[in-house]
């Protein structure tokens, strides 16, 4: 057993993150400035499109991007039940209504089939999520979307480098929205970050972002005096620090390296853990390029003769940080009391969300702690330990 916790999700951050942190702070300039620029100009040239606007978070990201997209309160936006509560609560914070579909039950990503009927008069947009850095399929999104003249907000929270068909996530719809938590596949601590095609869309999100103040207003402090600003929207206090953005555009220009990091340790476990009784992740479409964001296992009691919870408890015990991605969105106490949503309604949801296990995948990972995850996945379900 180690002696020290695998902490899930711990990131690698290496001397030239530090080093420019440093210099930021000498620079006496921490807040929203010139490398939070910088970071946006190069996030734009990694996914090769024309704006990209930093933020504190991707919840901020999807907030303002639907709000940019003219949703207004009433009006419906679908999604899937199988995600992180802030693609949800993003869409309440707008004033919308989250209307939601089931996931397909290999891929785990929103099941197109499911989407058309349960567009209304009143749908507006369709939230897909890229779950665990898979790409959904964008081509029937993109045909449902059009159909209907509805807007697509993409959640690229696990998707960093996800292509499908040769196009990289994000560039589909009218907005990706990224983040670079701490346990994301490049980090800034925390962080988001919204792309798009429009500048008047991109506009409106950094002046939402920033109080509602009217554009370039970071820059009232800056060497060519001061310079006043308007307040022309109610705003939020959303924007992204020079200081995490100086993490950022060092994380970003490893971004290949360490994505091919990540594919050597689920192939590892692929192989590893290919004759267990458990449900490993689907294999990468054809023509897609998977993020390897998160490596999901399933533990049904009835195969493996142990419960989820009983494999967190143990794993833990054996000092493996893991987690859990997700709990379906209908079991929570919040949406059930709002929406009257019941995880019966998403059967396939409700069946991952109760067997789903995530295993440490990060470039931080070592050969040997590869191994002491392999190694106590077996000595759990292989010898099924009392």
């Amino acid at each position: 057993m180690r002696k020290k916790l695998l902490i899930f999700g711990s990131p690698a951050i290496e001397d030239a993150e530090i080093e420019e942190v440093s210099a930021v702070m000498k620079s006496g300039w921490l807040g929203t400035g010139p490398t939070v620029a910088r970071f946006e100009r190069d996030f734009s040239d990694y996914k090769g499109t024309e704006y990209a606007v930093a933020l504190n978070s991707c919840t901020a990201a999807l907030h303002l991007s639907i709000l940019a997209a003219s949703i207004k309160e009433g009006d419906e936006v679908i999604t899937t039940p199988l995600t992180f509560c802030a693609t949800i609560n993003a869409i309440i914070h707008a004033g919308a209504i989250p209307v939601l579909v089931d996931v397909d039950s290999e891929t785990m990503n929103i099941n197109p089939n499911e989407v058309e009927a349960k567009v209304t008069s009143k749908t507006k947009a369709i939230l897909p999520v890229h779950f665990a850095g898979r790409s959904c399929d964008m081509d029937a999104l993109c045909q449902i979307a059009g159909n209907h003249k509805l807007k697509i907000i993409e959640d690229c929270a696990h998707a960093i480098e996800t292509e499908y068909q040769g196009r990289k996530a994000g560039t589909f719809g009218e907005f990706g929205c990224f983040s670079f938590y701490v346990t994301k596949n490049i980090v800034t601590g925390e962080g988001g970050m919204v792309i798009t095609k429009c500048e008047e869309d991109a506009a409106r999100i950094k002046m939402l972002g920033l109080h509602g103040m009217s554009k370039d207003a970071w820059k009232r402090f800056g060497d060519e005096g001061y310079k006043h600003y308007q307040v022309v929207e109610c705003g939020y206090k959303y924007n992204m620090m020079d200081m995490q953005a100086a993490i950022g555009i060092h994380q970003l220009q490893r971004v290949e390296a360490y994505w091919h990091r990540r594919q050597k340790i689920w192939q590892r476990y692929n192989k590893a853990f290919a004759d267990l009784p458990i449900t490993l992740p689907a294999p990468v479409e054809p023509d897609t390029r998977h993020a390897y964001h998160l490596y999901t296992i399933l533990i049904d009691e009835q195969h493996c003769g142990l419960s989820r919870d009983r494999f967190l408890d143990t794993m833990t015990a054996l000092n493996i940080g893991i987690g859990v991605h997700y709990l379906s969105i209908p079991e929570h106490p919040y949406y059930q009391q709002r929406f009257a949503w019941q995880p019966e309604d998403y059967p396939h949801a409700m069946r991952i969300g109760r067997q789903t296990v995530s295993l440490p995948l990060s470039a931080k990972l070592t050969d040997s702690d590869v191994e002491d995850v392999i190694n106590a996945v077996f000595l759990i379900i292989a010898l099924k330990e009392k």
